[in-house]
């Protein structure tokens, strides 16, 4: 999901939700403590460097039992930070607190934004010879890659 369909949701729903892939959903009196502006320059293992940028959402659950966030409020943290960071119409990435700093993927379904799992993969599978169907985990020593 990217900052313009997060806008455009907000504008759809009373009550901001949010709730895990597995169901469970993110305590109803979460803060948004942090929107930011992500970049990673990195190298693959095939050698191509690449370039990314998102905007990162963290989501935080206090002891501020009363804590409601309302849709226009987010809508207002937003527009602030598109401002003040000057922020493109990136893809979203959620961090939220379980066993250790979550990463996830934003969607939305039935009024509730879901925390999708994010999933790691060989980026230069093609010097690796691996195929989608093998884990990514498969690069071997001697594969020419990883």
């Amino acid at each position: 999901m990217t900052l313009s369909e997060i806008k455009l949701h907000l504008e759809t729903v009373h009550e901001v939700r949010f709730s895990l892939s597995n169901g469970t959903s993110v305590p109803a009196h979460f803060h948004v403590t942090e929107i930011g502006l992500m970049t990673k320059q990195s190298i693959d293992c095939g050698g191509t460097v690449r370039r990314d940028a998102w905007v990162s959402f963290q989501l935080w659950a206090a002891d501020d039992l009363d804590h409601r966030l309302k849709p226009a409020k987010l809508r207002n943290i937003i527009a602030l930070s598109e401002r003040t960071l000057a922020l493109d119409d990136l893809r979203i990435e959620v961090e939220y607190q379980s066993d250790t700093i979550g990463a996830y993927e934003l969607g939305f379904a039935n009024g509730t934004f879901l925390l999708l799992p994010k999933q790691t993969s060989c980026l230069a599978s093609d010097a690796c010879g691996v195929t989608p169907s093998v884990a990514a985990n498969a690069c071997t020593n001697g594969a020419g890659c990883c």
